[in-house]
């Protein structure tokens, strides 16, 4: 056995949009071992959910994530439809599958772009957010935004789609079947691509489910789920589109999944928009009041199913707010999947999860033993607060600020 040597990647690191540490033990450039430590960047969403109305929750679940801004709120309108018994017009469904699929392409490219910067390959990371720029441009004409698109609400959506708008989209969808056949050839055919990550991360399918592994992470292993398909919701029932898998379980599997995914999502789309053409109607049944019942929603995410689960006490919040996000399932397979890796390798099978980590944050501080909870709270805050003062003090000490106004 050789000397084993800790490298740490964050919690602040070049790699990672959020604050998370992983601690890599290495012997010589063959990682052996990794811990995961979570709770960095805690933001209470379920606690402040509690005190916004079932209105004011849906833009509160929008700001989980930056990425996957209409995938919690569609699980979140679904879980308070579910415990109100809520019916929701058709076309609405269409919409709501609309923007959904439009968000899951440009997340996927977003993520095929940031695997070409990671290797080296910052052509691909270009031309990649080159194209994604139109999609976020039909996002602002259809919804107003190009993220955080507000258009989900218990009973339907907020806005309609004009029919004069569709030729529009239609026409930037066409021209983006060129550039996603060219991500797919270079993919494909590269032989540095297939070299940096062939055989590299692989999780087998038995680790999925142990792990309870989501989303593209469980495809590219050969694990055949998918909520849209397994638990039909939004119009997922009602437009004709194929599950994507792989076998190997690597990296590349991985973008192979998510490649072909953009092209299943872009016929869903395709459908959505020529109902709405066809299919004049109401996009919201106003629901006036949830009463005392529970419900649960969930949705296949860009990185795999979101959960939430509303308790409604008839009043007009929600008396209790669980969310799950994919990400809180998908990270700890990187337990598993870089084990026997190189260092070099190390960061692409972390990053290959897509993770998403505000998604995941929750905290309790357990004894270990026991499981007993030994700090509430209150408690935790109080602390964050005696080392903020503590801190400032240590720095006050160190020796005179910059002086701004003499500069």
């Amino acid at each position: 056995m050789g000397k084993r040597t800790i490298i740490p990647i964050g919690p602040y690191h070049a790699l990672q949009e959020e604050p998370e540490f992983f601690k890599l033990y290495v012997e010589g450039e063959t990682v052996v071992g990794l811990d995961i430590e979570l709770g960095y960047n805690h933001r209470g969403i379920e606690k402040l959910s509690e005190s916004k109305t079932y209105e004011q929750t849906v833009f509160l679940v929008e700001r989980i994530c930056g990425i996957c801004s209409t995938s919690h709120p569609i699980a979140c309108v679904q879980a308070v439809e579910d415990a109100g018994g809520v019916e929701v017009p058709e076309r609405a469904l269409y919409i709501r599958s609309l923007i959904g699929e439009l968000e899951r392409v440009h997340s996927h490219m977003l993520w095929l772009g940031l695997a070409g910067h990671f290797l080296g390959f910052n052509t691909v990371w270009m031309w990649v957010w080159r194209y994604r720029e139109e999609l976020l441009n039909i996002m602002e004409l259809v919804t107003g935004n190009r993220n955080h698109y507000a258009m989900m609400k218990p009973g339907g959506v907020r806005r309609d789609i004009k029919d004069e708008d569709i030729p529009t989209i239609r026409k930037t969808l066409d021209g983006l079947h060129g550039p996603l056949e060219l991500f797919r050839d270079a993919v494909s055919d590269d032989p540095i691509i297939h070299a940096r990550l062939k055989g590299v991360g692989v999780l087998t399918p038995e680790q999925i489910v142990d792990y309870g592994a989501l989303g593209p992470t469980a495809r590219a292993s050969g694990v055949d789920i998918d909520v849209r398909r397994d638990h039909p919701h939004a119009a997922y029932g009602l437009v004709d589109w194929n599950v994507v898998t792989a076998t190997h379980g690597d990296v590349f599997d991985k973008a192979v999944v998510r490649i072909g995914e953009m092209f299943e999502s872009m016929k869903i789309i395709e459908q959505c928009l020529a109902k709405l053409k066809s299919s004049p109607g109401p996009v919201d049944s106003n629901p006036k009041e949830i009463p005392p019942g529970e419900g649960i929603g969930h949705y296949e995410a860009p990185r795999g199913e979101v959960f939430h689960y509303i308790r409604s006490d008839g009043s007009n919040r929600p008396a209790r707010h669980k969310v799950r996000a994919p990400s809180f399932m998908n990270v700890l397979t990187d337990r598993e999947a870089v084990l026997g890796a190189t260092v070099a390798d190390a960061t692409i099978i972390l990053a290959a999860v897509d993770p998403c980590y505000c998604c995941t944050e929750r905290m309790a501080a357990r004894d270990v033993a026991t499981g007993e909870r030994v700090l509430t709270s209150r408690e935790l805050i109080r602390l964050s607060q005696a080392k903020t003062e503590q801190l400032k003090k240590e720095l006050g000490a160190e020796g005179p600020r910059l002086n701004l106004e003499a500069m």
